[in-house]
């Protein structure tokens, strides 16, 4: 049997290593980006000169072969389900018995006048890191539209190399579709303290270019304002990557849609990673997750299930991390932009405006909910363990030690928590203080 992968991201990638793992089936990932797995996460970091290119790559070049995995780099142009074949740019067809489309995101556009023009561009791929490079070099603004996790890392990358960044967010403000009321304040405050112009409330008008064709300057919306830059970062989130694949047999909604087993319409043929949508997400979650780790999951689950070894798709309890600069950041569970009804919360910050913490629990039950960290770091296995263990809020602050993962000279915040949730509810809790990898460990295998 031959199985083919076209994607290599960390969803592609982990399909065809758990389908070596399972099998001893021909392999063939094909990949038009770049000719390995790299990690798509540290592109940042290349362009800050923190890492180079080959450290990115979580294997040595030569793993591929040894795995008896085949690597193509070209480019589908098209496929036909019914032959089970691929039409290759440059190395004629390909035919498959097994189908895994891991075909990522692109960024998204809107139509916005002057998005074709040179020097307009997104961070995605490893090419949009190579366009932003070749526009870096003497450039005196960026302007950055839009205000996610892609938006913040570009503004980041331009700071570094001390090029000033204006970005228009169209939200009030900072990512407030995500983060809470509280938390998204603290990074506004905290994107300004690097000197960032951050515009919120506002929207693209219009990207302006020179007689050559080069974005030369925008025109906010709201107040006509026209601010002159070099290069416009458009980062107004992602959408799966399957607008070629429309006019297909294949079903598609947002994205290509599959089962729990991760099978699309088509006998043969799988989906995973950000291009998937699930028709039945578990409650809780989203039909489309584009998150690294989902991502390799699914690869994972897909393996299994073309490997006759039937598995159900099953992501387990939300969680995701990034960092807005210097502040690091971790939710875990329920943690939505408004509370429900049910729901109650213990909410600390710090004085210095960069560290909080933000417990959700039940309001009838206790029962915790959901973990919200900026600056301070808790072990995901014992926040996971709690919320799926419907631990009481009262018996979590009071041993909130086994979750603090920050180092060991760092200053803890337990005993404040604590004392905030004493003065809400009038009880008189005391911390725990037996801490420690060994308590940890007996925790976790209770």
């Amino acid at each position: 049997m031959h199985i083919v992968i076209i994607g290599n991201g960390i969803s592609g990638t982990t399909a065809a290593r758990w389908s070596r793992k399972l099998s001893d089936h021909k392999i063939t990932i094909i990949s038009s980006e770049s000719k390995h797995f790299y990690s798509r996460t540290a592109l940042m970091y290349i362009y800050m000169g923190h890492m180079r290119y080959e450290d990115t790559k979580p294997y040595e070049d030569w793993f591929w072969k040894k795995n008896r995995i085949d690597l193509i780099h070209d480019h589908v142009d098209s496929i036909d389900f019914d032959k089970q074949n691929l039409k290759l740019s440059h190395n004629g067809s390909l035919h498959y018995d097994k189908l895994v489309l891991a075909l990522g995101s692109k960024s998204n556009l809107f139509g916005w006048p002057g998005q074709d023009l040179d020097g307009v561009g997104g961070l995605y791929h490893l090419q949009d890191l190579e366009y932003m490079e070749s526009y870096s070099t003497g450039l005196k603004r960026a302007v950055i539209v839009g205000g996610g996790l892609i938006g913040i890392e570009m503004a980041e990358m331009f700071h570094s190399r001390s090029i000033p960044v204006t970005m228009l967010v169209r939200e009030d403000s900072y990512w407030s579709n995500v983060l809470p009321q509280e938390e998204s304040a603290m990074i506004n405050d905290h994107i300004n303290k690097h000197h960032i112009d951050l515009r919120l409330g506002v929207n693209l008008e219009e990207i302006v270019g020179d007689s050559s064709g080069k974005a030369k300057s925008v025109i906010v919306k709201e107040t006509g304002e026209e601010i002159a830059c070099g290069f416009v970062g458009l980062t107004a989130g992602v959408s799966p990557n399957v607008r070629w694949l429309k006019n297909t047999e294949l079903e598609i909604g947002r994205g290509i849609k599959v089962n729990n087993h991760l099978e699309s319409n088509i006998p043969n043929v799988y989906a995973v990673g950000d291009c998937a949508e699930l028709t039945h997400p578990r409650p809780g979650r989203r039909g489309v997750e584009a998150i690294w780790y989902t991502g390799r999951m699914m690869g994972e689950t897909a393996a299994y299930n073309i490997c006759g070894k039937p598995v159900s798709y099953n992501p387990g309890l939300w969680f995701n991390s990034a960092k807005f600069f210097d502040i690091e950041y971790q939710v875990y569970g329920e943690v939505p932009t408004n509370m429900p009804e049910y729901m109650s919360t213990l909410f600390w910050k710090h004085a210095d405006n960069e560290k909080s913490i933000r417990i959700n629990y039940h309001t009838e039950t206790k029962a915790v909910l959901g973990f919200n960290l900026l600056g301070v770091r808790y072990r995901h296995e014992v926040c996971e363990k709690w919320i799926l263990d419907k631990v009481h809020i009262e018996t979590v602050l009071q041993h909130l030690g086994l979750a603090n993962f920050d180092p060991e000279f760092y200053k803890e915040y337990e005993t404040e928590l604590i004392t905030l949730y004493n003065s809400q509810t009038g009880s008189n809790l005391t911390l725990n203080t037996k801490r420690g990898l060994s308590k940890v460990l007996a925790f976790l295998s209770k």
